[in-house]
């Protein structure tokens, strides 16, 4: 990870579960690491008193940025507000790295949610929220994150999509017909994207990352009605954030000249 030390990576749901683990690995690595997420005041706490009068009323820190600091490592979190099912943001936040950052050299496209809508009975809106969130802001953050990296003639930057191991198969239950549609969408938009980089004569990746369940916000939010459907998924150890956070370490480290497509990762016990 030394050649990373000090460069920009954005990282999409920064502000609980696989992006936040991710996004505090990449700091220890020395990286700047642009955190962005919709819900930040989750992670935000109000700044002492002190503090404020010198940085000025209402001024507030990231939990993850002073737990990070006061480790002493040589990366910086930066919290950046943004909600990814509007496109005008996405383009206002690589605006904001340009100008303050000078441009995105790895991008982790992580953030992700499920409906429970069935493909007979569920509700439009949730299929567009899912849509919206999984795949159109993924494609626009590659999108402008490749540009970025081409006007600054960025030849070993890396596209990093947060995957699904329902992106290879389609789970029993019907809750997750249509969110695994978008899962194998992204199993299509990184290959994708892996062919049309070759095409560009360019050395940056692309790769994804697709776990099977894992310990975070996901399913209690999925299931946030019924929380026996939640409790089925943890009735064995699962995957925790960082060993996915563990997979993106390793894929940035692997020499230039490798390509690692695609990482499949289960718990032990998860039979499908």
């Amino acid at each position: 990870m030394d050649r990373w030390a000090g460069r920009v990576a954005l990282v999409t749901g920064a502000s609980v579960g696989i992006g936040a683990s991710v996004a505090k690995e990449l700091v220890r690595s020395g990286m700047k690491v642009v955190g962005c997420a919709r819900d930040v005041e989750k992670i935000q706490v109000q700044t002492p008193k002190f503090i404020s009068a010198l940085l000025g009323a209402g001024a507030l820190f990231y939990k993850l940025a002073i737990e990070l600091q006061a480790a002493g490592h040589d990366g910086v979190l930066v919290p950046f507000k943004c909600d990814l099912n509007n496109e005008e943001e996405i383009l206002s936040m690589f605006a904001a790295i340009k100008d303050q950052h000078k441009g995105v050299d790895v991008c982790i496209n992580n953030a992700g949610l499920a409906h429970p809508e069935s493909l007979l009975n569920g509700k439009t809106s949730g299929w567009k929220h899912m849509l919206n969130v999984n795949v159109l802001a993924l494609c626009i953050c590659t999108r402008e994150a490749y540009q970025s990296m081409k006007e600054r003639n960025v030849d070993d930057g890396h596209i990093i999509n947060i995957n699904s191991m329902s992106g290879h198969r389609v789970p029993g239950s019907a809750d997750g017909h249509f969110y695994s549609s978008t899962k194998y969408s992204v199993t299509a938009l990184t290959e994708g994207l892996r062919q049309e980089l070759r095409e560009a004569n360019t050395h940056i990746r692309a790769t994804c990352i697709s776990p099977g369940v894992v310990e975070t916000e996901f399913f209690s939010r999925l299931y946030k009605d019924n929380a026996d459907k939640m409790d089925s998924f943890f009735k064995f150890k699962v995957l925790e954030a960082i060993d996915i956070a563990n997979a993106v370490t390793y894929i940035l480290s692997a020499p230039p000249h490798v390509q690692i497509g695609d990482i499949q990762m289960r718990s032990v016990e998860q039979v499908v």
